[in-house]
């Protein structure tokens, strides 16, 4: 159960801490005074979107906490499943930063807002003002359907394989329509791939064939250069060598008389031998080119080719061409491969789909199962409200396509009186007979999911006397099997809690805030005076107030 709810800097909170008991209590207050403050405050715990212009003071945090007493409950293992640190007092708290940013921790562990909106789900059942205009919603109508046939383990599958099967399906699509895109394509991608893979581009070094191109090309030419470069070097009279070999021969002759001679003569004996070297290698290169017409003629071929494939492709290197093979290799590939992938595709998405069909299906019966019982303590209950005619009809449709849900789609019908056909029941319902079937519904639901707190926030609108009073005794049987809250104006209400809050703003010479207080026997004996006949108390609304009372 809620045991106390802490408020900081939170719209016209200061600083609050309400502490709450189990059984019925209620609060009240005049209107503007702050009570759907504390709702908000409670939700943001919760897990709902903050918004930075709710802090009372921009420059200072804002802190909303709340404890749980979850001894009870066993919800060990859904903290397990959230990945968060159990405690049988259990602390949500919620920290709007000056920045604007956010925080939230469970326990003192720092924990994200789909943690808490999780936790929430099965500590708390807030019902705000408006929410009972959510009867006229077919998702909410399934919800409470689905909630008493017991199916939140089959539409949580049903949520996995849906959304599994929506995948498979996008996939498939996207698959199909590469298909055709490369079906388009396929010859001619084939022919520019072999066109490349014959080319054998992976032995071809295109800067080696054109020095080897260029070389054959020209030997004729190089030969004759060659050929004269060795003949000046070996002339007898003219020649390098033989005028180094001169030279040299001179220099020995005073290399001994100094050390520079000397120097002079070894850099002579270096250039003699390095000119036979040379003369040696020009022979070489003279005698191993040879003329090689058919292989001229190859490599020949072999560039043309090499030219005309990176022109076609835009494109200046081997590198680039080999880059090219590879991608239409993919193409062609993936298209000779997609028929493949998209038959696996198709027989996985069968085998989803009729899973989801199975569970559609079985969702299907179990709510049929719920509707004669649902019907029965609906009105039950709503006999003791004033609407013993009262006919409910859930019209459960399946249709041919897979929905949020399952295949079923919902229209809940009503009529609270005799002689007349039930009807949509946001056309037929006046806003008290919305009232009772909220609270009717509620108070089944109560009976089967074992929450630790509801609350009502002005759940009672649109009624007033006796049914106000029958309102009140449904809400004490239900707070005698978890913890409610309850946020009214109706004194016939206010009268049956076990404990009584007072929700009052209190203005100063520049702010007003909200205060929160536990009335004692007296003062609320006065609240419920007024609640009756106004600020002004009479003896006769004094006295009305105790009469409730008892």
């Amino acid at each position: 159960m809620l045991a106390s709810l802490s408020i900081k800097n939170y719209a016209l909170i200061k600083d609050i801490r309400v502490d709450f008991n189990s059984g019925l209590t209620i609060v009240t207050g005049e209107t503007g005074a702050g009570k759907s403050i504390l709702l908000d405050a409670l939700s943001l715990v919760l897990g709902k979107r903050a918004d930075v212009k709710v802090v009372r003071n921009p420059s200072e945090k804002c802190i909303i906490e709340a404890e749980f007493h979850i001894a009870d409950y066993n919800l060990k293992t859904l903290f397990q499943e959230l990945d968060l640190d159990y405690e049988d007092q259990t602390f949500l708290r919620r920290e709007i930063l000056p920045n604007g940013k956010t925080r939230a921790f469970v326990n003192d562990t720092p924990a994200s807002l789909q943690q808490l909106q999780d936790l929430g789900n099965f500590l708390i059942d807030i019902h705000s003002q408006f929410d009972t205009q959510s009867l006229f919603s077919e998702a909410y109508q399934l919800e409470v359907i689905d909630t008493l046939a017991g199916n939140e383990n089959d539409l949580q599958t049903y949520h996995l394989q849906l959304k599994e099967f929506n995948t498979l399906s996008e996939t498939l699509k996207m698959l199909e329509g590469k298909k055709q895109e490369l079906a388009k394509d396929w010859d001619y991608n084939q022919f520019l791939y072999e066109e490349l893979r014959q080319a054998n581009l992976s032995k071809i070094d295109q800067v080696a064939l054109e020095e080897m191109f260029e070389k054959l090309n020209n030997s004729e030419a190089i030969k004759e250069v060659l050929s004269q470069s060795r003949q000046l070097i070996l002339e007898d009279t003219m020649g390098s060598l033989s005028t180094l070999t001169e030279i040299r021969a001179q220099l020995s002759k005073i290399k001994a008389f100094s050390a520079s001679y000397e120097e002079l003569w070894n850099r002579v004996n270096s250039l003699h031998i390095e000119l036979e070297d040379i003369s040696g290698e020009i022979q070489g290169a003279f005698e191993n080119l040879e003329a090689q017409p058919e292989l001229l003629q190859e490599i020949h071929e072999t560039l043309q080719n090499l030219y005309r494939l990176q022109q076609k492709h835009q494109v200046n290197s081997v590198e680039a061409l080999q880059k090219m093979e590879e991608d239409l290799s993919l193409k062609v590939t993936d298209f000779e491969t997609i028929d493949g992938t998209i038959s696996e595709i198709k027989e996985k998405k069968a085998t989803v789909e009729n899973m989801l069909n199975e569970l559609a299906e079985k969702l299907h019966d179990e709510r049929i199962k719920v509707f004669p019982k649902l019907k029965e303590q609906l009105g039950f209950y709503l006999k003791d409200l004033g609407l013993p005619n009262a006919q409910f009809v859930f019209d459960l449709r399946k249709k041919d396509f897979f929905r949020k849900d399952g295949k079923d789609e919902l229209q809940l019908l009503f009529n609270a009186n005799k002689g007349v056909s039930p009807g949509p029941i946001q056309k037929i319902a006046s806003g008290g007979e919305l009232s009772r079937v909220m609270l009717s519904l509620k108070a089944v639901i109560a009976g089967f999911k074992n929450l630790p707190t509801i609350v009502f926030d002005e759940i009672d609108t649109g009624v007033s006397g006796e049914i106000a009073h029958k309102m009140a005794l449904i809400m004490v049987q239900m707070s005698k099997k978890g913890q409610l809250i309850s946020i009214t104006h109706l004194p016939q209400i206010a009268a049956k809690g076990e404990h009584h809050k007072k929700v009052f703003k209190v203005e100063g010479e520049e702010n007003t805030v909200t205060q929160i207080k536990e009335l004692t026997a007296e003062e609320r004996i006065v609240e419920i005076a007024q609640m009756i006949g106004g600020s002004t108390v009479s003896e006769s609304a004094l006295a009305h107030a105790k009469q409730l009372l008892n």
